[in-house]
């Protein structure tokens, strides 16, 4: 009896070894949007990742302790932006009235299974 129980379990435990997880990569993209402040030399940073935004929920992006991420200046943004492994691929500015907006996109690879687990 221990003999087929032990013989289930090997078969059962090498079955899920064999297993192949996906390595297949797919791009996402981002892009930082810099907004100059009222009477300031400071921007306001606004980070766009895609996600549907809601009045209910909060989608700012936070530290890993859970603090609202503040940045210094465009080029403290471009360097986080840089550490967390996105690359830089062009950056425009947009006119509004009498302020210029500007925005700078990026991509980056993740594996399929890290999107749809970020979703």
């Amino acid at each position: 009896m221990k003999k087929s129980i032990y013989i289930g379990l090997f078969l059962l435990l090498s079955y899920s070894s064999f297993s192949q997880a996906d390595t297949s990569k797919v791009e996402q993209y981002c892009q930082i949007i810099a907004t100059p402040r009222l009477l300031s030399n400071k921007v306001t940073i606004d980070i766009d990742f895609g996600e549907e935004k809601s009045f209910w929920s909060d989608t700012r992006l936070k530290t890993y302790d859970g603090r609202l991420k503040k940045f210094n200046t465009i080029i403290d943004a471009l360097n986080f932006m840089g550490k967390e492994g996105w690359l830089f691929i062009n950056a425009y500015p947009v006119r509004d009235n009498q302020t210029e907006i500007y925005h700078f996109a990026f991509r980056k690879l993740f594996l399929k299974s890290e999107v749809k687990a970020l979703k």
